[in-house]
């Protein structure tokens, strides 16, 4: 029946025939049945009133779409006195004026801020729900322990110290007395890297006042931070007080041993719930999934998610996220979300950050455009930060950073992760100096940093030379930020050192790691004395990631290699020898092109490839053109005590050589062409592929183990200091 038409059953039943109606529509999370029937009241020209204002708020945020519930709530007139006085006279006037009109008129009050905080809390908007929490008190408004939780919940993770101040100020105003107040703050804490906060939290609550979700809560703490005997403990310490463990403990519980990687923690409770019931349940099944793909048990993820007779929506995003960790599955990964797909699931914003995730792995942009245009044509495109940020990771990963820039610039909501996620693509796209001048901005918007985001920045330093910058931003970390700067920073800081030749620096901040011995530093270094040439402290840098690593195949490798590029043919002789007698196998170089949807896969002087006698005989013409062009083959790089004609026939039959000609070959004139390799490039394939872009007028992007190479017009980004 129209609304209009409802009118007749008297104001407040058709908001109650129009709440029950949007109610039934979130729940089945129908979004264009809600968005019609809210079109439905407003053409009835009917003032909703706050009550029904506040299920439109509900409503939308339901459907994880804070930023058209923001809009609802920032449009609701504020009545003043002047309105409540003009109605008054026009009843004078005219008694038969009734004055429910004036109640009709949608007023804000403490439902509606909880609810838009609530929605800003679950997409993860700190600074909006902060600022809306601010204006809520200017208001005058009462707040209340919905309030103090949904702002917390906005926060955790992104601002701890926030979750500090809200603290204060629930314990101040009597609000810290509330369950769900407390409980909110664990989470807080404990997602912050708080753990003493939140087992105080915890601790400090009476053992009466404790429900489900605190011992649920505390345990998903101990899950976070990776331990999980503690986990564990608090689990049968909640069953000795007499909480029946639900599906929720044990996911929890499960979730400890998978961020522990505990595989036999995992695997033993796990044998004590077969036979029960709860194998069964999609929640506990989720938590056994998580476990084994952490623990690199997939196929045993497999199975767990097998033997649910009816998965749900987060079961099978679990099992797309768990293939997703694996570059090897990737393929499994998109799958199963076709799959979930013909299942008849509606895909949410999980669904498409773990899919998108797999996509990124295999780098293919034209996967990656069907999954951008799916987000466009779903209900959800535009409003989740979460979905966009993983496609700009995407776009990156493609070696189309340009594209990942005008996604980001035209996100109307950004966090964090969106910071990090551009600084990050545009630093290993050679975009330097554009990746550091977005820090300032970031910290200027209110988003603190984390350890990911100096990651990017220091590598940003060290692709660029900046040594000075690089130090000051890792001075920074813990002085101004408090984030203790873990191996990957060093790592980086090591790398920025030794590629401006700076090696004894680099090697003095190895010695100076506060971490046990590990081959990370070293590596970095031995990386950066390939590239010079430093064979000494190569020599050292290889031995110590040996002794620490015995199995680590990159050592000897790159020790070998840097012996065969100088011409020492035996101690390169004497390193291969060392690695047969040991068993270490070298990593076979490959590359990879996306060709017409198709991936064709090259290692060096192939045979196996249908079309590879073309490839050579393109080669060959191309390699007249490159003399011409003032090419000349860098013998060195053949890694082979050859004659020199031999040397340039392996120097030509590298595989990104390979595949970069199958891509000439296969595409149109002008497009641009990306190549996917396993290792680092060598220097005379990048020589080779910056006068090839000038021969071709491409554009061509190669992507290895360190970085993306954009070669356009004979020069690359990297500004060969790689």
């Amino acid at each position: 029946m129209a609304l209009s038409c409802a009118r007749g059953l008297g104001a407040a039943a058709a908001d109650a025939q129009f709440v029950a109606r949007l109610t039934a529509s979130a729940a089945a999370g129908d979004l264009l049945s809600g968005a019609a029937l809210h079109a439905q009241y407003a053409k009835a020209h009917v003032p909703p009133t706050t009550f029904v204002a506040n299920h439109l708020l509900l409503f939308y945020s339901r459907l994880a779409l804070p930023a058209l519930a923001r809009r609802l709530f920032d449009e609701m007139p504020r009545p003043n006195v002047f309105s409540h006085n003009a109605l008054l006279a026009a009843h004078a006037r005219e008694p038969s004026l009734s004055l429910e009109l004036f109640a009709r008129i949608p007023d804000p009050d403490v439902v509606s801020y909880n609810t838009l905080l609530a929605a800003f809390a679950s997409a993860g908007l700190a600074v909006d729900a902060l600022r809306l929490l601010s204006s809520m008190r200017r208001g005058g408004h009462a707040v209340d322990g919905f309030t103090i939780s949904s702002a917390v919940s906005a926060v955790t993770g992104t601002a701890i110290a926030s979750v500090a101040q809200l603290h204060a100020y629930a314990v101040v105003s009597g609000l810290d007395s509330y369950v769900s107040v407390r409980n909110s703050l664990m989470s807080g804490y404990g997602k912050g890297m708080l753990l003493d906060d939140a087992e105080r939290v915890f601790t400090d609550m009476d053992d009466c006042t404790r429900n489900h979700v605190s011992w649920n809560c505390m345990i998903a703490v101990y899950g976070h931070h990776g331990h999980g005997r503690k986990a564990m403990e608090l689990f049968q310490d909640m069953a000795r007080r007499g909480f029946a463990p639900d599906a929720c403990t044990l996911a929890s519980v499960l979730s400890a041993f998978a961020t522990a990687k505990d595989l036999v923690a995992g695997t033993e409770l796990h044998c004590r719930l077969m036979k029960s019931k709860f194998t069964r349940d999609p929640h506990v099944a989720s938590g056994l999934v998580d476990l084994y793909a952490k623990c690199s048990r997939v196929q045993d993820a497999w199975k767990a998610f097998s033997e649910v007779d009816k998965p749900d929506l987060v079961l099978w995003n679990t099992l797309i996220s768990g293939y997703s960790l694996h570059e090897d599955f990737s393929e499994e990964a998109l799958l199963s979300f076709r799959a979930m797909q013909r299942a008849g699931f509606c895909t949410d914003d999980c669904s498409f950050v773990c899919v998108i995730s797999a996509c990124s792995n295999i780098s293919s942009p034209s996967q990656g455009q069907q999954l951008h245009g799916l987000v466009i044509k779903s209900d959800i495109q535009g409003n989740h930060i979460s979905v966009h940020n993983a496609l700009v990771t995407l776009y990156s990963r493609c070696g189309k950073v340009v594209e990942a820039k005008i996604l980001f610039d035209r996100m109307t909501e950004r966090n964090t992760v969106s910071y990090n996620s551009i600084i990050a693509g545009l630093a290993q796209h050679g975009h330097a100096a554009e990746a550091l001048k977005l820090f300032e901005p970031m910290l200027n918007s209110g988003y603190e940093p984390t350890g990911i985001t100096f990651i990017s920045v220091l590598s940003a330093c060290a692709h660029t030379g900046k040594v000075d910058e690089g130090w000051n931003y890792f001075n920074s970390m813990k002085q101004k930020y408090g984030i203790d700067p873990c191996e990957e920073h060093y790592s980086c800081m090591i790398d920025l050192l030794a590629r401006a030749k700076k090696f004894e620096e680099a090697e003095a901040l190895i010695i100076k790691m506060p971490f046990s011995l590990s081959s990370v530093g070293w590596t970095s270094l031995l990386g950066a004395c390939r590239t010079h040439g430093n064979m000494v402290l190569g020599a050292r840098a290889a031995q110590e990631i040996l002794h620490l690593s015995p199995s680590n195949a990159s050592a000897p490798v790159m020790l070998s290699n840097m012996y065969a590029s100088a011409g020492k043919w035996e101690e390169a002789a004497k390193i291969r020898k060392l690695m047969r007698d040991q068993g270490i196998r070298k990593k076979p170089g490959c590359s990879w092109i996306e060709v017409g949807r198709r991936v064709h896969v090259f290692v060096a002087n192939e045979v196996s490839h249908p079309r590879i006698k073309e490839v050579y005989r393109f080669l060959e013409v191309m390699s007249e053109k490159m003399r011409h062009a003032g090419y000349v083959p860098d013998i060195r790089w053949a890694l082979a005590k050859d004659q020199a004609a031999e040397g340039e026939i392996r120097l030509r039959h590298h595989s990104e050589k390979l595949a970069l000609a199958f891509g000439l070959m296969n595409t149109k004139e002008g497009e641009p062409i990306l190549v996917m390799k396993n290792l680092r490039i060598c220097r005379d394939c990048h020589n080779a592929i910056k006068i090839i872009s000038a021969i071709t007028h491409r554009e061509i992007t190669v992507r290895d183990t360190h970085r993306f190479h954009c070669f356009s017009d004979g020069s690359c980004s990297c500004g060969d200091y790689w």
